[in-house]
């Protein structure tokens, strides 16, 4: 099973479009192993927007109520996540599929307690990365900040996918980061599972190519 994880440059970027795209374009399964917040979830979310027969939606395995950082979301519920335990269920989960897309929770240095962060997961799922970077004023220092973080822990980087429109400096952020531009995803008021489909067909050799 090959792990794409998809992380973004901050949060509110489009993470859960981005995987439902993914999922949908590799008819892999899903899984967002920290929920924090609603109302809903991101795994309802994905389930339906995807419309592939093969996807499974994975349970998290922590999930909370408190839209905030997983480790305040957990102080608040009087838990503690343990990374040991999502790594632990990454080993153990049991699909026949060839793919599965994790999406993390917020960015790269989001604490999951008082000494781990998202981007520890991602080393020890031997997963490759997405970055999904949503174009806006400053998104430029907030992804190459991003990408060189992922670089100095020597996690694999497949590649970007951007969102949303403002200026056009893409191919720039791929050039400065030394990482390829998987495709973009353009601005809609309606990301139903018609646009996701579509959207995945674009970029599904891309993704294959990459990941």
């Amino acid at each position: 099973m090959k792990t794409i994880f998809v992380t973004g440059i901050g949060t509110d970027v489009g993470k859960t479009i981005v995987s439902a795209i993914i999922t949908e374009a590799l008819e892999a399964d899903y899984w967002k192993p920290v929920q924090a917040g609603g109302p809903g979830t991101d795994n309802e979310t994905v389930a339906t927007l995807v419309t592939n027969k093969k996807t499974i939606v994975h349970p998290e395995i922590y999930k909370f109520k408190l839209a905030a950082s997983p480790h305040i979301s957990a102080r608040n519920e009087n838990q503690r996540i343990d990374p040991e335990r999502i790594i632990e269920a990454h080993s153990q989960l049991k699909t026949d599929n060839d793919w599965l897309v994790v999406e993390g929770a917020g960015g790269l240095m989001v604490p999951l307690n008082e000494n781990s962060f998202v981007s520890d997961l991602i080393g020890k799922m031997e997963a490759k990365v997405v970055i999904v970077s949503r174009n806006y004023l400053g998104s430029i220092n907030h992804s190459l900040l991003t990408s060189r973080t992922l670089a100095s822990m020597g996690i694999h980087i497949a590649g970007w996918i951007f969102n949303d429109q403002y200026l056009d400096y893409e191919d720039e952020i791929a050039h400065w980061s030394g990482y390829p531009k998987i495709g973009s995803v353009p601005l809609t008021d309606n990301p139903d599972a018609t646009f996701i489909k579509v959207q995945a067909a674009k970029l599904k050799d891309a993704l294959i190519n990459w990941a």
